[in-house]
């Protein structure tokens, strides 16, 4: 039996962490980042985000025409982006598109802002079409891990306008149930906790293997069978969720 420890600690970190202006970031520790895609070296994504945007990548055959633009920012850089922006765009536009320092998926190292390959980029809404290479991404994206985290119909939940480039990493087969569900995290994390831990799970089937995903609220130990792969993400808002593979 694996036992996992539910701690305050966990709590604020994985891949499920819903980090808004509601729910800041209060684990300010670097992640362990590698470069988020080909061609740019000092664009961090964390490693596992890092590895599946790779594979992603090229997958599509995007490596020449998909580029990162932002990943990992310490809480420093998020402050200096932010004050920018309010000098540049005014306060309105900022609220739009670029969130308060502590509130920022950049500083989990588990988003990523995405361009389609040009001479001239725009760091704060770069382009990202739907069509080509860049709509090949989008569609298998979810495959990989990622969901495309602001729509456009999602904004009185998420507090940020529709970014067509901006991805998160959530996680398989996360991803693919938040898209099939319709669902943006703030709801996929309101909707996991109808699948307490101890009681019936969340079930889906990939490959001929039966995944469990269940939600576990409070801290302290959960013992899992050996056989059973898992991953324990936190979320940042009062609970875990419990990912087992058979």
């Amino acid at each position: 039996m694996k036992t996992f420890r539910l701690t305050e600690e966990t709590m604020r970190r994985g891949s499920l962490i819903l980090v808004n202006a509601g729910h800041p970031l209060m684990d300010t520790a670097a992640p362990k980042c590698l470069p988020a895609a080909p061609g740019t070296p000092d664009i961090l994504l964390e490693a596992r985000a890092a590895s599946c945007l790779q594979q992603l990548i090229a997958f599509v055959g995007g490596r020449h025409e998909i580029t990162a633009v932002s990943g990992y920012r310490t809480r420093r850089e998020q402050q200096e982006i932010y004050d920018s922006s309010m000098a540049e765009n005014g306060p309105d536009f900022t609220r739009m598109f670029v969130a308060s320092p502590g509130c920022s998926e950049h500083e989990t190292g588990l988003a990523i802002d995405l361009a389609k390959r040009a001479e001239h980029i725009d760091f704060i809404r770069p382009d990202f079409p739907d069509s080509g290479v860049c709509g090949d991404f989008r569609s298998a994206a979810r495959r990989y891990g990622f969901v495309q985290r602001y729509a456009e119909n999602k904004e009185n939940l998420t507090g940020i306008a529709c970014e067509p480039w901006h991805f998160r990493y959530v996680g398989y087969p996360h991803a693919v149930i938040m898209e099939r569900l319709d669902l943006c995290l703030e709801e996929y994390l309101c909707y996991l906790r109808q699948f307490p831990w101890g009681g019936n799970p969340l079930q889906f089937t990939a490959c001929s293997r039966s995944i469990e995903i269940y939600w576990a609220s409070g801290m302290g130990e959960i013992g899992i069978p050996d056989q059973r792969l898992a991953d324990v993400s936190g979320t940042n808002t009062g609970g875990h969720v419990i990912t087992l593979w058979r």
